[in-house]
């Protein structure tokens, strides 16, 4: 009995916290970014990711809030996701993902470097890495950068090189007119919390001392599923499992970077 109540009270939560997330963009809660105390208006953003698919898995919130408020939103992917040989497959499914997140394909880059390949144990220059955003950076006027956290969400080596490679770059340049926001690593509680999770990244980002957090929620969560089907590459069972159940499908804490 004590068992059947338990999954009743989570099943419970769960809807009810669907239900927070589609109430809430009709509601005054999201603060907007600012730069340099400028109003957070039609910024020019730089989602640097590691694979095909971190899009779609991991940055569907940010990438919805972003467009849906008229922000040019550029995607590097820093490699092409050839650890099994299917690059040119998971190159155009990219493309796909992106337009079904309403990014065109002309703003959206894959690099295949040789030096910056997929795979667990490939470890990735920062220094390469650093050069080849700063020229994304020029080439497109951006004003401000996205990218994982030290962590990498998942731990994956790669994600944590990007992550590296963005702080190598405002290391070395001390750029002031650019903001850095980094995905918000979560534990495994909340990493697969699904919506649940709404209510205390709300309530962190709300609390005064953190200023510099924020919590995006997705307004169309149905893009998430939309996104990751057209990597058919990877659209196995257990990411289907993860698309349902990751926190990251229904919101984004992101911080920025100081």
């Amino acid at each position: 009995m004590a068992f059947i109540l338990i999954i009743a009270s989570l099943i419970f939560l769960w809807i009810i916290s669907l239900c927070k997330i589609f109430l809430l963009p009709r509601t005054p809660f999201t603060k907007h970014f600012t730069l340099n105390g400028r109003a957070f208006r039609k910024r020019n953003v730089l989602l640097v990711i590691a694979h095909p698919d971190d899009e779609s898995m991991f940055f569907t919130p940010t990438i919805n809030f972003l467009t849906s408020r008229g922000h040019y939103v550029q995607i590097l992917c820093l490699s092409n996701g050839d650890a099994d040989g299917k690059g040119n497959i998971r190159k155009q499914e990219l493309f796909q993902a992106c337009v079904s997140l309403k990014v065109p394909m002309q703003q959206v880059k894959t690099v295949n470097h040789p030096d910056l390949q997929d795979g667990f144990g490939k470890v990735w220059n920062h220094n390469l890495l650093a050069n080849i955003i700063e020229e994304e950076i020029t080439s497109h006027c951006i004003d401000m950068i996205i990218t994982f956290d030290k962590y990498g969400v998942s731990g994956h080596c790669n994600h944590r090189d990007v992550h590296y490679g963005v702080c190598k770059l405002l290391h070395d340049t001390s750029r002031g007119d650019i903001e850095v926001w980094e995905l918000v690593s979560t534990n495994i509680l909340r990493k697969y919390s699904g919506p649940i999770d709404i209510w205390l990244s709300m309530f962190w980002a709300m609390l005064p001392s953190n200023g510099t957090i924020q919590c995006l929620v997705n307004e169309q969560s149905r893009r998430s599923f939309t996104a990751m089907a057209q990597h058919k590459s990877q659209w196995v069972w257990f990411r289907k499992l993860f698309v349902v159940l990751s926190s990251y499908t229904y919101l984004n804490t992101i911080r920025k970077i100081k």
